[in-house]
């Protein structure tokens, strides 16, 4: 099978105990990413992943720096038993676009780490500074739903597919939306278990600390296209990406957008690499012919062989 793929990786809420502990267990260089990890970060992460505590290991400043790990080991254990497979894109959601930038060569391992630490630990303050939270909206069309938000005095958090989005704001704004939303036309209205108001200008003070450290780190320019979470375009320059990823902290995440961007460029398959199975479940919704595939665990891995054969260019390893 001859298809254009594209890499996923997911964000925070994907985390779970246990995380890539088998193939940590099977494939030496997946072991050796997270030893790699705990000199970096100062604590044993490979032992918050295998074994939780689910509370410590849910901490944004824990959750965002293991799920990347993780889901670098997929991808490894992957290019392990298929070496033949190539890729002609990625994206992740929310901080999963840092590991996306991180395998395109933007970044090193090591300083996506101290990015994604540092990330987690601001917007978990602000979290603690400005109490917040999310609400998910089914069945609601762009328009009402930008009515809604700006009735409400909340921002739109997440474009995740056509049948689903996501508010973000105040305690009491999203409660205001919660009431209001069948009003505005939504099939569904789920509160979201969340820590805080993602994606907002709640989180302003997050975005103001991570463009602080982003000044002290070093981005090259993508050795393949990297989706953007704020304009569902591709990627461009370092300086461009830097005023991005500040940007992404606090804008709607524009992964329809994103997907679509994806198909324009004949994108036919997808592999999401990392805990859970989110970002297949919402490409699916997206793009009703495209190949899904889950990298999560060792028994995961022989499913992906059909995309093996050549498509564009080798994926930067």
């Amino acid at each position: 099978m001859n298809m254009k793929t594209a890499l996923l990786f997911p964000g925070q809420g994907a985390q779970a105990v246990g995380m890539a502990a088998d193939l940590a267990a099977a494939f030496p260089a997946c072991r050796a990413l997270f030893d790699r990890a705990n000199a970096v970060v100062g604590y044993d992460l490979a032992a918050l992943c295998f074994a939780g505590p689910l509370e410590k290991l849910t901490l944004s400043c824990h959750a965002q720096p293991a799920i990347f790990v993780a889901s670098l080991a997929c991808l490894t254990a992957l290019q392990q038993i298929h070496p033949g497979l190539v890729f002609a894109a990625a994206a992740g959601l929310s901080s999963g676009e840092w590991t996306a930038l991180h395998v395109a060569g933007v970044l090193s391992f090591e300083d996506t780490l101290r990015v994604l630490e540092v990330r987690g630990r601001a917007m978990q303050a602000a979290c603690e500074e400005t109490p917040g939270a999310m609400l998910s909206l089914l069945g609601m069309a762009d328009d009402a739903l930008v009515r809604l938000a700006q009735q409400t005095g909340v921002d739109v958090a997440n474009y995740n597919s056509p049948e689903q989005t996501v508010l973000s704001g105040s305690c009491a704004g999203i409660d205001h939306a919660e009431k209001l939303a069948r009003e505005f036309g939504a099939k569904r209205a789920i509160r979201l278990n969340v820590a805080g108001a993602f994606h907002s200008a709640g989180m302003a003070s997050a975005a103001g600390k991570l463009e602080e450290f982003l000044g002290g780190v070093t981005l090259a320019p993508p050795q393949y296209p990297v989706v953007s979470n704020v304009t569902g375009q591709f990627h461009t320059t370092p300086d461009e990406i830097r005023r991005l990823m500040v940007r992404q902290v606090t804008h709607s995440v524009q992964w329809v957008g994103g997907v679509r961007t994806l198909q324009a460029q004949g994108v036919q398959a997808y592999v999401e690499c990392g805990p859970g199975k989110v970002l297949t479940g919402l490409v699916k919704r997206i793009d009703k012919q495209a190949a899904l595939y889950n990298i999560a665990g060792h028994s995961d891995l022989e499913a992906v062989a059909a995309l093996a054969g050549p498509q564009d260019e080798p994926w930067h390893k």
